[in-house]
């Protein structure tokens, strides 16, 4: 049987969906290929999959609900990686019902053909944007999470709500995954360590938030997939705290999937200023809506589960991603 990949012309998607496919399982990938960034470039991704004859792609928006209860119909999916989203904090500030299409619509679709179907094991992303205002750090998955300060958020919040229903409800095993900052080749162009990058390369200044005085649990692609893949070997069952102060009924569970090292902005400009040869022209603006100030994952729960945690260094990981956009932009 097959794994699902959604959002498989994505940046997470298709790094996934690699992983899986070399070691020989048959990957079903779909994706929309919105224009939130550039097409082009979820095309090439796309490309790359297709040399694989056990993967089979489909163009397909997690909106249509129709066309999402056909292909549970018919086809038999023994794990569903869900990553496809609408992403970005700023965006939702312009474009809000393309969180609510995807993010909220589109992901009830997906929890319908998951039940409708019986699969052993949805993974699905969330964000460590879902933490918001919090003050207490490292970031635990015990924590609290009332305070979002973007729409984007409060649909990834709202996500795992809505897995862990249809957990209780219908007994599906599902996982949700906080992810930091996820960085690397073949990176989302909205992202900042990109438009840093190309703005460098080009002589032109880059603006820093909040006048540098922010800090990001950035986490290299190659970790995120190790963390994915293992997670999706593992799916949780139900069952009762060790104080018996309350019962965990679904076969539910949550990670954080960072690299438990948060880097000041500014030491994170040096490494992409060290990886592309030249210095940066910074512009110090201040805090953007929707914005926080600090990441920083408690990773400790997913080393316990599944043996691993995130550590790539940021300068192995912004040298792999520059080398890797010199060589497709040819620059």
């Amino acid at each position: 049987m097959a794994v699902l990949v959604t959002g498989v012309a994505g940046f997470i998607g298709y790094f996934v969906a690699q992983r899986l496919l070399e070691t020989g399982t048959e990957v079903y990938g779909i994706d929309n290929l919105n224009d939130y960034y550039d097409v082009s470039l979820k095309q090439a991704r796309l490309e790359q999959l297709q040399h694989y004859s056990h993967f089979t792609f489909e163009r397909l928006d997690l909106f249509d609900r129709d066309r999402m209860l056909d292909l549970f119909s018919h086809h038999q999916f023994q794990n569903v990686i869900h990553l496809a989203a609408q992403a970005g904090v700023r965006y939702s500030l312009e474009n809000p019902f393309a969180y609510s299409d995807s993010n909220l619509s589109g992901f009830l679709n997906l929890l319908e053909g998951c039940r409708r179907m019986g699969v052993e094991h949805l993974v699905f992303a969330s964000s460590s944007s879902v933490y918001g205002a919090n003050r207490k750090v490292p970031f635990s998955v015990e924590d609290r999470v009332d305070h979002p300060v973007s729409l984007y958020a409060a649909t990834k919040k709202a996500n795992e709500l809505m897995a862990h229903a249809y957990s209780s409800l219908y007994q599906i095993p599902a996982t949700g995954l906080r992810f930091f900052t996820v960085y690397g080749p073949w990176g989302r162009p909205d992202m900042a360590y990109f438009k840093f990058t190309e703005a460098i390369l080009q002589g032109r200044p880059i603006p820093v938030y909040n006048y540098g005085h922010m800090k990001r649990d950035f986490t290299y692609i190659d970790d995120v997939v190790e963390g994915i893949v293992r997670v999706m070997a593992h799916p949780p069952t139900a069952s009762i705290s060790a104080d018996s102060t309350h019962a965990n009924l679904a076969p539910y569970k949550l990670y954080n999937i960072g690299n438990h090292q948060p880097i000041e902005l500014i030491r994170f400009i040096e490494a992409i200023e060290e990886a592309v040869g030249k210095p940066a022209q910074i512009i110090m603006q201040p805090m953007q809506p929707g914005d926080v100030v600090n990441t920083y994952a408690d990773v400790s729960e997913l080393m316990a589960d599944v043996g691993f945690a995130p550590n790539t260094p940021i300068e192995d990981g912004i040298r792999q991603f520059v080398a890797w956009y010199r060589t497709y932009y040819q620059v």
